[in-house]
């Protein structure tokens, strides 16, 4: 049976418009985190190319600088260490993601190998 007010409307009239306002603000952070994250995976993955760019360069004997710069160009604000594992050249790439803006700054790093085939 329905509860009738005064003016002839429901008595819960407007609930529904209430339970939204109070979940909305909720959908909207997951909404924010999920592509926050998502960017970080991008990033993630940019840097994984970056390191790779820099690895592969130097293995086929280009200097060390001019293999970081061509990675650090895939990766703006990238910082590429290229150093050497035995028969591998191997490059760390570190950047900081700023997903979400400034309130979420996170530092990334990637290494990518590769067989030293320049020397």
């Amino acid at each position: 049976m329905r509860t009738i007010g005064r003016e002839g409307r429901r008595a819960d009239a407007g609930g529904v418009t209430a339970e939204f306002a109070a979940a909305l603000p909720a959908v909207v952070l997951l909404l924010v985190g999920c592509l926050a994250g998502l960017q970080l995976v991008g990033d993630t993955v940019r840097l994984q190319d970056a390191a790779g760019i820099a690895a592969r360069g130097a293995a086929r004997g280009e200097d060390g600088a001019s293999a970081s710069a061509r990675a650090a160009a895939a990766v703006p604000g990238a910082r590429i260490a290229i150093g050497h594992d035995g028969d591998l050249v191997c490059a760390t790439a570190s950047a900081r993601s700023a997903a979400a803006g400034a309130l979420l700054r996170v530092r990334l790093a990637a290494r990518s190998c590769a067989l030293d085939g320049g020397r």
